[in-house]
């Protein structure tokens, strides 16, 4: 049986910092991790991708874990990424984060093996079978074996343990297909999106909350587009996504994932240091250009200084009529069902 609260709300996929030998610069993760809180996010999903868990060892990901609970003091759930390489060692990862007391844990499909949903459908009953601790679904197809939604229904069916979904596909309409399949049996179950440019739609249709890299820079934008989209406040929270799609875009786009995002925490006063991925030449200059962008567009929500020589002045590269039509398409659906 499930234990505890639904998931809900803007769950942190946070980065690492790393000292000069390239380990994990605990006192930073301590204080990375207050920031977070203090800032108001509703939890804190460490080993995600944006945590570059593939980047470090089984015995650095417990560390992690380790360092967090002890830091959180139960002030907000921890959302612990369990996905090892196999069945197996997730599972001993489950045991090992229910040790600690974490809300959860997250488990991507199987990775660098493309199976089939019948596979990925298997792998997750194994886990659904032996698992101590609540589990998120993280389907996140550009990395991973795609869940599809017969597999979420029948997972979501016939395992109580299993009690949410993360999906990071931006997909609207395969969000709407999941919801309207588990919903009906299990209505505690939780979506939850890691698609930061469509947060503001993926929530009006029915999500209760995002695991999305820009609260890990500005947590207080994500949080408060959350907290105006919720209340219903659409004008006020379109404009907000607007701003969070300009910032999420050059995070993404402009530089190996997730440099972008260490290169914003940096900008907020923390010590991220040195990513493990090497980078050529060409790529630590384009870094250093992305950063003076990422300072232009943090200043000017009030969170930094202007860089030496100020900001030049650009056009709005957001496509606001695209994210209209979402926007509307969305309510008319809502509408349609009787929810608005």
């Amino acid at each position: 049986m499930s234990n505890s609260a639904k998931l809900q709300g803007i769950f942190t996929p946070n980065l690492v910092p790393l000292d000069a030998q390239g380990d994990i610069d605990e006192g930073e993760l301590r204080r990375y991790t207050d920031w977070l809180i203090d800032r108001g996010v509703h939890g804190l999903y460490p080993n995600g991708s944006t945590g570059e868990f593939t980047r470090f060892t089984v015995e650095e990901r417990r560390r992690i874990i380790e360092i967090m609970v002890d830091q959180t003091r139960g002030r907000v759930p921890i959302l612990a990424g369990a996905a090892e390489a196999n069945v197996k060692e997730t599972i001993k990862a489950c045991e090992f984060y229910h040790e600690l007391g974490v809300r959860a844990v997250a488990i991507v499909a199987p990775f660098y093996y493309k199976l089939s949903p019948e596979s990925v459908y298997a792998y997750f009953a194994e886990i659904g079978r032996n698992t101590p601790v609540d589990v998120t679904l993280y389907n996140i197809p550009m990395f991973a074996s795609p869940i599809d939604v017969p597999t979420v229904q029948r997972l979501a069916d016939n395992f109580e343990k299993i009690v949410a979904i993360k999906d990071s596909s931006g997909d609207i309409p395969h969000m709407i297909r999941m919801i309207q399949a588990v919903r009906p049996n299990r209505p505690e179950f939780s979506f939850l999106t890691g698609w930061d440019a469509a947060l503001m739609p993926l929530l009006l249709i029915g999500c209760d909350g995002g695991t999305n890299a820009t609260s890990g820079d500005v947590p207080e934008i994500t949080r408060k587009l959350y907290d105006l989209t919720t209340a219903g406040r659409l004008d006020e929270a379109r404009q907000v996504q607007y701003d969070l799609v300009t910032l999420f875009d050059a995070m993404l786009y402009s530089a190996e994932f997730p440099e972008g995002f260490r290169a914003a925490v940096e900008l907020r006063g923390f010590n991220m240091g040195t990513g493990r991925q090497p980078m050529s030449e060409n790529q630590s200059t384009d870094l250093g250009m992305l950063s003076k962008t990422l300072q232009c567009l943090l200043a000017e929500q009030g969170f930094t200084g202007q860089p030496v020589g100020g900001c030049p002045v650009q056009a709005n590269t957001v496509d606001r009529s695209e994210v209209d039509a979402i926007v509307q398409n969305v309510m008319s659906e809502l509408q349609r069902r009787g929810m608005a």
